[in-house]
């Protein structure tokens, strides 16, 4: 069963169109990066999920139940980190998730949950003397509060450093291990790259991709950048390596050439170098970052 299935969902506000058809699914068990720019759509796609926005057209199903009908079973079984998440300032870590405990009825400890998210130290603390990331933090214990089926994380890292922006993605994946599925929508591109299974990209409330890291790569035609190290450049031989079949794009600073070509051009790559009268020093292959994908799949076109 797909944890999550939208099919044609549209949503406007007002003359604007915030979702224009969106089809997607994800699976169980599957960590799914959600990205795009500011306004693209992210977070009406969540609120459609959540039934926090109804949609104009469409349905959503999650967990198998729709998303608008059923949205009391859903949250249930569902956790949920906000973005821009508040605290109650008089309220301590504990009872903040004493109270998520009490709403889903469950018998946890909210010292293990707490603890878990790096705040064993400050259980008894006021959350309004918290920082942003104890605030990240503790919004979310509050959403493994229940074991939850699904985890729909919103900017998730956003005032983390870096030990807690390692550590969020060492929960994610163990939630992951157990069977949950999380629903990951950042801005921090590098987040998802090392978490996520799969990502979907929307622009201007249009998914325009959705696919594997690799898969991205292949689709866009910029699976690796060839980074060459040379000891003289000749103008002569950058026009050479521009003229061969194969070579997207070629970029010079100072000693050093990148080259954005298929994998079946790069040999010919260093030998027009050479042949130029290039001295070549050394050379590597660098994948395709996922935030020079996201430029492939959002710039203006």
């Amino acid at each position: 069963m797909a944890a999550i299935e939208l099919n044609g969902v549209e949503k406007s506000f007002g003359d604007v169109r915030a979702l224009r058809g969106v089809d997607l699914t994800v699976e169980e068990g599957e960590v799914f990066g959600f990205l795009g720019p500011n306004g693209a759509g992210k977070s009406t796609t969540i609120n459609v999920l959540l039934d926090f926005v109804r949609a104009d057209s469409g349905t959503a199903r999650v967990l198998g139940r729709d998303a608008h009908h059923d949205s009391v079973a859903v949250r249930e079984r569902t956790g949920v980190l906000p973005e821009g998440f508040g605290v109650y300032s008089r309220l301590s870590a504990r009872e903040h998730v004493e109270f998520a405990i009490d709403s889903k009825e469950t018998d946890q400890n909210p010292e293990q949950l707490l603890e878990r998210v790096g705040l064993g130290d400050a259980v008894d603390r006021n959350a309004g003397g918290f920082s942003t990331g104890m605030k990240q933090r503790l919004a979310l214990a509050m959403a493994l509060v229940g074991d939850p089926e699904l985890l729909v994380l919103d900017e998730p890292s956003s005032g983390l450093d870096p030990n807690g922006a390692r550590e969020l993605r060492e929960i994610v994946r163990e939630e992951a291990d157990d069977g949950t599925t999380v629903f990951f929508s950042s801005h921090i591109l590098g987040q998802v790259e090392a978490v996520c299974d799969r990502v979907g990209i929307i622009r201007d409330g249009e998914l325009v991709a959705v696919d594997s890291i690799d898969g991205l790569r292949d689709t866009v035609g910029s699976g690796s950048t060839l980074v060459v190290e040379v000891e003289s450049l000749p103008d002569d031989a950058v026009d050479a390596v521009i003229a061969l079949e194969g070579v997207d794009g070629v970029t010079a600073d100072g000693n050093t050439l990148r080259v954005s070509c298929s994998d079946d051009a790069k040999t010919a790559v260093i030998g027009a170098l050479e042949d130029g009268g290039a001295a070549v020093a050394d050379f590597e292959t660098k994948e395709s970052s996922l935030e020079e994908l996201f430029a492939a799949y959002t710039e203006e076109r």
